[in-house]
């Protein structure tokens, strides 16, 4: 096991805030029950937050960011896990309060790591990533609560962005007819390619006036983008459909009335792809390297180098990502 190695450090002092490629040595891991060699990761815009001094992500520095990994085990005090096993770690306090995926080595906690699938690349794998798992478990919760592809066609808002693209993509797996929604038109084309029926703008939407009921548009939506947009979503939900909510790039505050909830008995699904308990986690990713792995999964991602991190990151933060970006830690 190598005496030193690659990370991405950022660091906060009184006078300064940087983000480098460093070298750390095994002792400036955290403790933990195994010790990963970890071949990729991903960047989410939670990794993006990390690396600016007011993303309110970090808890203390200098820090690892990264809330995605896969990788092989090199070391294991929990005998679930041996030397060589293929594991996927996501979620938890990985990346946000515990050192990340973005370094040569990781040393996490057990209860954090699940076996890869066997029909799973490592790389696979960090191309769902936390977004891929997040879209994975708002489907899991549609679909427990009855929706099927008869029902009616299925919103996904925020379409081009990592829980959206995936979205979109599992859902065609899944037979749905899939209406995709987002504000740049110049990703139609891509948005088709992985699967869409039919794209509407974030605008149609959600109008400037949002009405407490509105035609039944949808059986039911993946909303990662929440605010006045998951508000208009509930307007427009069939009878009885259910809306999986995920995220809050359009805000915290909801305005919307009761009468989705109780004059068409929809459902709102809040969706926590963090402390998701482990048995469920298993499943899901089972079923994310079979019936919710997209045909077109590698059109969903481009990968980057250790070194091109800083810039990856910045772009995910002005918006300037599409689909999945997979970090080859190896290179």
């Amino acid at each position: 096991m190598s005496k030193t190695f690659k990370a991405l450090v950022v660091n906060k002092t009184e006078e300064d805030f940087s983000v480098n490629v460093e070298s750390l040595s095994m002792d400036d891991l955290p403790e933990g029950d195994v010790t990963i060699r970890v071949h990729y990761s991903s960047v989410n815009y939670k990794d993006g937050l990390a690396s600016i001094p007011k993303g309110n992500i970090v808890k203390s520095y200098p820090f690892v960011p990264g809330i995605d990994l896969a990788g092989v085990v090199m070391t294991s005090g929990d005998s679930r896990y041996k030397e060589g096993d293929k594991v996927i770690g996501t979620s938890y306090e990985l990346g946000v309060s515990h050192y990340g995926g973005y370094s040569e080595y990781a040393r996490v906690p057990a209860e954090w790591v699940v076996p890869l699938p066997e029909k799973l690349t490592m790389k696979e794998a960090m191309t769902f990533g936390t977004a891929g798992f997040t879209a994975a478990l708002s489907i899991h919760q549609l679909e427990k609560n009855g929706l099927t592809p008869e029902d009616g066609p299925v919103l996904v808002t925020g379409a081009t962005g990592g829980v959206g693209s995936m979205a979109v993509s599992m859902l065609a797996k899944r037979n749905y007819d899939v209406i995709a929604s987002t504000g740049k038109e110049s990703e139609h084309e891509y948005l088709k390619k992985l699967g869409a029926k039919e794209i509407i703008s974030r605008e149609d939407v959600t109008p400037d006036k949002i009405r407490p009921m509105g035609k039944q548009r949808w059986a039911g939506a993946v909303d990662p983008v929440g605010g006045k947009t998951l508000a208009a979503v509930l307007s427009h939900t069939q009878y009885g459909g259910s809306v999986a909510v995920s995220g809050l790039t359009g805000g915290g505050d909801v305005p919307t009335t009761v009468f989705p909830f109780i004059l068409r008995g929809v459902n709102l699904l809040g969706i926590d792809s963090v402390y998701c308990p482990k048995d469920l986690r298993v499943t899901l990713w089972d079923r994310m390297a079979t019936d919710l792995k997209p045909d077109g999964l590698n059109d969903i991602q481009n990968e980057v180098s250790f070194n091109e991190l800083p810039q990856t990151l910045s772009d995910i933060l002005a918006g300037k990502a599409r689909g999945r970006t997979v970090v080859n830690i190896l290179e």
